[in-house]
């Protein structure tokens, strides 16, 4: 790289992943920048996002033996890609006593967080983060149907636009 050049290298880590990001410089050559972050970006804004443009569902990326994995993600690669959970189950019976290159460990490694064999480990179990996942926002279903008639917390809207009680009758009646 020719003296004073800088490569702005941008990272597309969420607000749910700020955990990841990294404010040490490797190189002098190369700055990191964060676009979602600096949008305040969550996964579930980048999806609202995406799919107001079209562009649908878009998968999680992550590695086959990626120790970060929830059973969701687990039961996913179980019960629609067998190859792939194939690998992931000799992967993980790979790094039992040692790294990749064989190196030792303090204790014995494992890829689900139950700290058994991943094809023991208990991943048809439902977790707390998966019941929140699949919680409806409202905002989301207002944005895909539009508002809804009917009644809110902040007052009725159903019945005829613009139709007021007469004089002759009273709230009651009206109601």
């Amino acid at each position: 790289m020719p003296a004073g050049r800088v490569c702005e290298q941008w990272i597309g880590f969420s607000t749910d992943e700020i955990g990841r990001v990294s404010d040490r410089q490797k190189v002098r050559y190369l700055t990191n920048r964060y676009p979602l972050l600096e949008l305040g970006m969550s996964r579930k804004d980048c999806q609202r996002w995406l799919a107001g443009r079209g562009w649908g569902d878009t998968v999680k990326s992550a590695c086959i033996g990626c120790p970060f994995h929830g059973n969701r993600a687990w039961r996913d690669l179980r019960d629609n890609q067998p190859n792939e959970w194939a690998d992931a189950v000799a992967f993980d019976a790979a790094i039992r006593h040692g790294g990749a290159r064989g190196s030792g460990l303090r204790g014995t490694a494992y890829l689900h967080a139950s700290r058994v064999p991943l094809d023991q480990a208990p991943i048809d179990r439902i977790t707390r983060t998966e019941r929140k996942d699949d919680q409806v926002d409202l905002f989301d279903v207002l944005a895909e149907q539009g508002d809804p008639d009917g009644c809110s917390p902040y007052g009725c809207r159903s019945g005829t636009p613009g139709s007021l009680p007469t004089e002759s009758t009273s709230w009651r009646e009206s109601a």
